[in-house]
């Protein structure tokens, strides 16, 4: 056997393990994600509040309103305009924006 034929053999060992290589990683990442999903609860029906909405204010970074489209800083004037029974908290901005919400235009 000459050094080409063992070359041209590990050529294809080598695609091989790396079709391998990344099936493996993406079911590894599926399954972390899916127990990441059961642990918290999602997809399971529970009627539990969400980890990204706070229960007050002491807790929630930025609130909504829960019939608007907009969210706001807890010191934007739009924020005092809305009914304390309508409030939203949310403990960052990312979770008010996952839930749909968009940064008012007048609170930077």
């Amino acid at each position: 056997m000459t050094i080409a034929e063992v070359r041209e053999k590990c050529k294809d060992f080598r695609d091989v393990i790396i079709i391998g290589v990344l099936v493996l990683a993406s079911a590894a990442s599926f399954g972390l994600g899916y127990l990441a999903g059961v642990e918290a609860g999602q997809g399971m029906g529970s009627t539990e509040l969400s980890p990204l909405v706070a229960t007050s204010s002491a807790m929630g970074q930025v609130v909504a309103s829960k019939s608007g489209t907009k969210y706001y800083l807890p010191r934007c004037t739009g924020a005092g305009r809305i009914a304390d029974a309508n409030k939203i908290w949310f403990v960052s901005a990312s979770a008010a924006q996952e839930a749909g919400y968009t940064l008012a235009a007048n609170c930077k």
